[in-house]
């Protein structure tokens, strides 16, 4: 990770979106010790304020840099016959049931050395780096004992120190139930209860406990047994919930005060309600929804009449959403799920950051890390309408441009 800049410098003549919003007219942004120091509209600009400042960039729209609240970056191996198999007619929960899905990258995965799969994570980061992203939250989920849950989190901390990229770790040991446990899940939760999370807590390699809960993955009460030993060591609560079936995985999340629950498609207007009260974020997954065909979509309109946050994220998995394009899921947020454009784009930004709890992140306001993207476009509407690479002209992270072409 590249250190703090100490240095001024100017973006001039943008056209910003600042996390929430698309600002009206061409504003000057002014960075300093790796913070926004000012926003200005450029005719109301005064040099004198930025003394000593150089030109970083001119034209173009400026964003926060995109935070990709929702990943599985870490894995081996891949699930391309288990794609072949779902265009066949292979139901996804019939490929897990069969011992397919999720613990054939689990096999995969527990076979990997964490230098292997920092080599194979690496391209699957730099993807998303060049897409934009400079914050990512990292799951694991694909090893399922102690040691191999907690080398993948290691691996995803190494990232976050082999690239210029916040990464954001969740440990997700609830991600399904490991053939040696097979007719125990309550044994095994109490391993994550008892054992994982507190392992995972005294290295520091967790910022948050993630579950699945579903009817192939686990109950809201082995949830709930989680959630309590997440909470008694400290850490944040997410959950996927509500993706196959309503079984109020999200309503129970938000009691425990969850910083989101994703997928959500199968949300009811009692989950979206206890969201509501409890600040919890949306986090939607199109990917996923477009690469397994889903139809049922989540309650767009529910969760804008009750006020509820809605990211957006990749998903980036070996299974159900093998996609690393960020602006891609924009379009498909748009595409298939209804959103406008500037909630897409503030799904990825502001709205990602606080499914983080880092509502520190995804803004550009005065004070805040100077986490930038300069695109070559003329309106942040476009980063939704296209599905194109190569319109990134500069990556900022802590002030520092690390990209630029």
């Amino acid at each position: 990770m590249p250190t703090q800049s100490t240095s001024k410098q100017l973006w001039r003549d943008v056209q910003v979106f600042d996390g929430l919003v698309q600002l009206d007219e061409a504003m000057t942004v002014l960075v300093e010790d790796g913070r926004i120091a000012g926003l200005w509209p450029s005719g109301e600009f005064n040099e004198a304020r930025a003394e000593g400042a150089a030109c970083a960039g001119r034209g173009g729209v400026l964003t926060p840099g995109l935070v990709d609240c929702h990943t599985h970056l870490v894995y081996a191996g891949n699930r391309a016959g288990e794609f072949e198999q779902r265009l066949e007619g292979v139901s996804y929960e019939e490929i897990a049931r069969a011992g397919g899905g999720i613990l054939s990258s689990v096999r995969a995965t527990r076979a990997a050395s964490e230098d292997e799969l920092i080599a194979a994570s690496l391209p699957r980061l730099d993807a998303l780096l060049a897409d934009g992203v400079t914050t990512v939250e990292i799951k694991s989920g694909y090893g399922l004992t102690v040691a191999d849950e907690l080398k993948m989190l290691r691996v995803a901390r190494r990232l976050g120190e082999l690239r210029p990229v916040r990464v954001i770790t969740t440990l997700l040991g609830a991600h399904a139930l490991p053939p040696e446990y097979a007719g125990r899940a309550d044994d095994y939760v109490s391993l994550v209860c008892d054992e994982m999370i507190p392992a995972a807590a005294a290295e520091g390699l967790a910022d948050a406990v993630d579950v699945f809960c579903e009817g192939i993955g686990f109950s809201p009460a082995q949830c709930e047994r989680i959630y309590q030993a997440a909470k008694a060591h400290g850490l944040a609560i997410k959950a996927h919930a509500e993706q196959l079936s309503n079984l109020g995985g999200s309503a129970l999340a938000a009691r425990y005060g969850a910083l989101s629950a994703d997928h959500i498609e199968y949300l009811d207007e009692a989950g979206v309600r206890a969201m509501a009260e409890a600040g919890t974020v949306a986090v939607l997954l199109p990917g996923a929804f477009h690469v397994l065909r889903e139809t049922q979509l989540p309650p767009i309109e529910l969760l804008r009449s009750y006020d509820v946050p809605m990211a957006v994220a990749s998903d980036a998995n070996p299974g159900t959403s093998p996609i690393c394009m960020p602006t891609l899921m924009a379009n498909l947020a748009c595409t298939l799920f209804r959103l406008t454009p500037r909630e897409a784009l503030s799904g990825m930004t502001a709205q990602a950051a606080r499914a983080l709890g880092r509502l520190d992140l995804g803004r550009i306001e005065v004070g805040a890390p100077a986490d930038l993207c300069l695109w070559d476009i003329q309106q942040p509407a476009e980063l939704a309408y296209a599905v194109q690479a190569g319109r990134l002209r500069q990556r900022v992270f802590n002030g520092e441009v690390v990209y630029a072409r």
